[in-house]
């Protein structure tokens, strides 16, 4: 179901216009109204780098019962590169689609580098109760190395890797000054099966309260 779409006259809207309680699509065009499940979105980002792919595919395994896992590099495609507004064709792409996967009753958590001044300002951002974010991050030494030893495909010149390391001393400086403030996970120091087990830790514990179902 994409939310942008009315179910009663198919309406294609600019922007979604969700009432609550209960939550509900509203068309501009002609009223209708359509129950719609409003689910927090986790979001699990961090640097290049930082184990956030195969902590991925260590918990599409563990938590596909509670949640759906996705990886945004996905949707990294030529179409949704335009770089103005922080991509925001990209990111306004996959919390359509994020809400679409909600209405099957299950959260959706998201793998890949996005702080909230990229998600919370886009029109979508009314279609989640709310955005949780936990950052993985890396001491630069040991970050600089996992990034130079990556295979020749990836193109990751001395540049790339500068921004990247300016990007996770930023992060780690300012996560807690977000709005809203960011989780850090370091994981310079363990394999990425126990950085799995800390961000499944971190979000079975945020889930309690909304029990990852705010539906209707």
């Amino acid at each position: 179901m994409n939310p942008l779409i009315c179910g009663g006259c198919g309406a294609l809207a600019e922007t979604p216009l969700v009432d609550s309680p209960p939550p509900v699509l509203a068309c501009q065009e002609c009223g209708h109204r359509q129950p719609f499940r409003r689910l927090p979105l986790w979001c699990v980002t961090g640097p290049s780098g930082t184990g956030k792919s195969t902590v991925a595919r260590v918990l599409v395994e563990r938590l596909r019962e509670r949640f759906v896992v996705l990886e945004q590099d996905v949707l990294w495609l030529p179409g949704l590169r335009d770089p103005a507004g922080n991509h925001r064709a990209f990111r306004s792409a996959w919390l359509r689609v994020a809400a679409m996967i909600q209405q099957s009753g299950r959260p959706v958590v998201l793998c890949g580098t996005v702080v909230p001044p990229e998600l919370e300002p886009l029109d979508e951002r009314v279609l989640f109760s709310d955005i949780r974010y936990l950052a993985l991050v890396c001491e630069p030494e040991t970050l600089a190395g996992r990034l130079r030893g990556r295979p020749a495909w990836r193109q990751w010149s001395r540049e790339r890797i500068d921004e990247t390391l300016e990007f996770n001393a930023w992060l780690c400086d300012s996560a807690a000054e977000l709005s809203p403030p960011v989780e850090l996970l370091d994981t310079t120091h363990e394999p990425a099966t126990a950085t799995a087990g800390r961000v499944e830790a971190w979000l079975h514990r945020t889930a309690v309260g909304s029990g990852g179902t705010d539906a209707p």
